[in-house]
């Protein structure tokens, strides 16, 4: 008989059978409130209507028109939509499929136009599981162990991760900045350093957000000494965490945009954009790919970022990410062993710790297991895999954030006492 990987282990028992907004149907008839959206790729909802029109249209027409060999009508629609919402000077867009193949286009551009080797990544960032990607993946060991050698000219630098360090966002912030000059002064000189890559949120990382002080930072270096900035957007951008793109809570644009996850809805389709005259510097017959800008994904990005336009998702993320937040604080407040509430718009997580403030992964993974015995989906993350996640679709309304918030209460109630 023949079988999965036995490493593909699902992180609840559903056996799905449909999918309607923000919630899963099973095979066993039970409703599911679905706050993974797919790890944070079903933007509009399972199945939103206009989004699935737009994909059985596009198959009856067109499923697949490779695009370096013809052009056809969805990528060229997606190309202009997307041109409404990306930052001012990106202008040049190149699509492939997977967040991983998004951020190696990201990495093979950044050293083909600087002429510089080493890349600068942040401690706690997930890049994706291709050798390159997971070379720059720093969330945990998991993701980049048993395949050495790993890629080279990959230099890590600390994050602003104030709960972890026991300080102050302030103090955080400080200390990563002065650790990068450090970095700069003694590891990669800037004249080796093509690009620093950051997540706006540290996404598998444990779910921790920037500071504006830090991406200023940042953003001033790369000026400074000639390297690029690349905004790794695959799970923060396309509205989860209440503005379109993540890195504008800190009022910083990168010169790299890299975009995937919740862009078609559920469709395989990611990306990077550049300036025109950023991306003309990759070299000749370095981008490319069979299935990139699908026509079909194509079709269904266009949906997307239409819907989420007209039907005003982004404000949503944001106005029922802070009723989410405002419950989980009321939990966090009844359970001294959630550590820490945190997160932006609908990109929120919860982590558990012991009485002496050590990583708690197994009262996480009993409360995540509790959870689907109440109705909820959710997904652990972090080093430890001691925080929950919470990215529940951006369609997602009051009646289903308290919902949602009921089952969490039952469930942490239940993870805690270890029923």
């Amino acid at each position: 008989m023949t079988n999965l990987s036995p490493h593909l282990r699902q992180a609840t028992p559903v056996v799905a059978v449909r999918g309607e907004g923000v919630h899963l149907y099973g095979e066993d008839g039970r409703r599911y409130l679905d706050f993974t959206a797919g790890i944070g790729v079903t933007s509009t909802g399972h199945c939103h209507p206009r989004v699935v029109a737009a994909a059985q249209e596009q198959v009856a027409t067109l499923i697949h028109g490779q695009y370096t060999t013809v052009m056809h009508r969805p990528l060229q629609q997606l190309v202009a939509e997307l041109g409404e919402v990306l930052p001012a000077g990106l202008d040049s867009l190149f699509f492939t499929n997977s967040g991983s193949e998004a951020v190696e286009a990201a990495l093979r551009l950044a050293r083909q136009a600087t002429g510089r080797p080493n890349i600068v990544v942040c401690h706690g960032g997930f890049h994706g599981r291709t050798v390159a990607a997971a070379s720059m993946t720093t969330s945990g060991t998991r993701f980049r162990s048993g395949f050495a050698p790993l890629m080279p000219g990959v230099v890590v630098t600390p994050f602003p991760a104030a709960y972890r360090y026991g300080w102050d966002e302030d103090t955080a912030t400080r200390f990563a900045l002065q650790e990068l000059d450090y970095v700069l002064q003694t590891i990669s000189s800037p004249a080796d350093t093509a690009a620093v890559v950051v997540e706006p949120v540290l996404g598998e990382g444990g779910y921790v957000p920037a500071t504006r002080a830090f991406m200023e930072g940042l953003r001033e270096r790369a000026d400074r000494h000639g390297f690029l900035l690349v905004m790794d957007e695959v799970q923060t951008g396309v509205g989860r965490t209440g503005r379109f793109w993540g890195h504008e809570h800190f009022g910083v644009a990168p010169d790299i945009l890299v975009t995937a996850k919740g862009l078609a809805s559920g469709f395989p389709l990611s990306g990077i954009a550049a300036s025109e005259e950023l991306m003309s510097r990759a070299w000749p017959g370095s981008q490319g790919g069979t299935y990139g800008a699908n026509a079909v994904a194509c079709a269904a990005a266009v949906a997307t970022l239409r819907t989420v336009g007209e039907e005003r998702l982004v404000e949503n993320a944001e106005a029922m990410g802070k009723r989410l937040r405002a419950g989980l604080e009321e939990v966090a407040a009844e359970h001294s062993c959630i550590g820490d509430v945190r997160g932006l718009g609908l990109m929120l997580a919860s982590e558990f710790v012991t009485e002496d403030g050590r990583p708690a992964p197994e009262i996480a993974a009993r409360v995540q297991q509790a959870a689907i015995e109440e109705g909820l989906l959710l997904l652990l993350c972090g080093a430890w895999n001691n925080v929950v996640r919470m990215i529940p679709a951006l369609v997602i309304d009051e009646a289903g954030v308290d919902e949602g918030l009921r089952a969490w209460s039952a469930a942490v109630r239940a993870g805690v006492s270890g029923r």
